[in-house]
């Protein structure tokens, strides 16, 4: 089976929570941790790889080059964020080309002007539901796999109202949309009114644990999936999580730094072992013992096993 075939077997099982991934790391911990699935996105990248905020500064291809490390490194099937598409229908009709070969099992193309910005910025603009139409048609037509997934992600709930975007919504279907996603829904009624219009599986993002109130409002689990809600995303959750981790560590070696302090915190770190058993160590170490000549094992590791490439002391 296909990960793609495995992404839409899970979305037959029931909702499928995707938490958002932005490297390496991310994504074995996701799978690590018994997710299912993960999902790549923009702002994730932006912010990640370019150190800039998410206005549209990352490149297709940049994109894709993310996209195909993370997918290559984890089993589990990764959907990716495609932004606009990065450009017209011809572009959006490559772009799926590219994407699908990186091994991700599907892709959001969103109905923004370009430069886009993050969903929950203002100052969003939009093109026409025509043109927008004219994208999921030319990304359904590209792709190989019939498996692969095209998510049409609206925005217009926060430029046009909520009408608008369900209209749209119903274009991107009728063009072929394998599943929808419309931004900044603000209440569980428009989550099932959407649900019980389009007629194709509705995905999600919800934030997790955010200080501000997001434009999506925090909801279960439990009853996204009892609304019908096929895919939840949490995009920013392990970014966020991160950066508040790096935060309180660097807070504590600014402390040694300043006042000689030593803190003693293996709760703020993965040891060595964590480490290389997340990343997948002992299989390096498997295939030297397989294929290294036995003098080169015996002066690298002294004739001892070789449980890592990172000799436990």
């Amino acid at each position: 089976m296909t990960k793609a075939a495995q992404m839409r077997a899970l979305l037959k099982q029931g909702l499928v929570v995707a938490p958002g991934v932005y490297d390496g790391l991310s994504a074995r911990m996701v799978q690590k941790m018994g997710f299912k699935a993960g999902a790549t996105g923009g702002s994730g990248f932006s912010n990640a790889r370019l150190g800039q905020p998410d206005i549209g500064l990352l490149t297709m291809m940049e994109n894709v080059e993310a996209c195909r490390h993370i997918a290559r490194t984890v089993d589990i099937p990764i959907m990716a964020d495609a932004e606009t598409g990065y450009g017209n229908p011809v572009t959006v009709y490559h772009a799926v080309q590219y994407f699908e070969e990186a091994g991700v099992v599907g892709m959001n193309i969103e109905d923004q002007l370009s430069p886009k910005r993050c969903g929950h910025m203002q100052g969003k603009e939009l093109i026409s539901a025509k043109e927008m139409a004219k994208k999921v048609e030319a990304a359904v037509k590209a792709k190989k796999d019939p498996d692969f997934i095209i998510n049409a992600r609206t925005d217009a709930i926060a430029v046009e109202g909520f009408d608008k975007a369900l209209e749209r919504a119903k274009m991107y279907v009728a063009a072929g949309a394998d599943m929808v996603f419309p931004d900044a829904v603000d209440s569980e009624d428009q989550i099932k009114r959407f649900i019980d219009a389009v007629g194709v599986p509705v995905s999600i993002n919800i934030g997790f644990g955010i200080r501000a109130r997001p434009t999506t409002p925090m909801m279960s689990v439990k009853r996204l999936a009892e609304l019908g809600v096929a895919r939840v995303t949490m995009a920013r959750m392990l970014p966020s999580a991160a950066l508040m981790g790096m935060h309180k560590a660097l807070e504590l070696m600014l402390d040694h730094v300043q006042n000689g302090t030593i803190h003693n915190r293996p709760d703020l770190l993965y040891g060595m072992e964590e480490i290389t058993d997340l990343m997948g160590y002992d299989k390096i170490a498997a295939l030297e013992a397989q294929f290294l000549p036995s003098d080169q094992l015996e002066r690298k590791y002294g004739g001892g096993a070789v449980d890592y490439v990172v000799r436990k002391p």
